[in-house]
């Protein structure tokens, strides 16, 4: 049963760093940038371009 938990684990960690590549790839931010969103809003796409944007525009 050890085993089990440990490859969905695994497969939740590699899901969330696509969605930081995808995030970063789409919007131009950093992937520690993109990471921090995602903690931040989850998976609400609208803001987390919003954010994103307005990430952009600081720099």
């Amino acid at each position: 049963m050890a085993d089990k938990r440990t490859s969905d684990t695994s497969r939740v960690k590699k899901g969330a760093e696509l969605e930081v590549e995808h995030l970063a790839e789409m919007t131009d931010v950093t992937p520690k940038q993109a990471r921090a969103l995602l903690r931040k809003h989850g998976a609400d796409w609208q803001r987390l371009r919003d954010e994103a944007e307005d990430l952009n525009k600081d720099d």
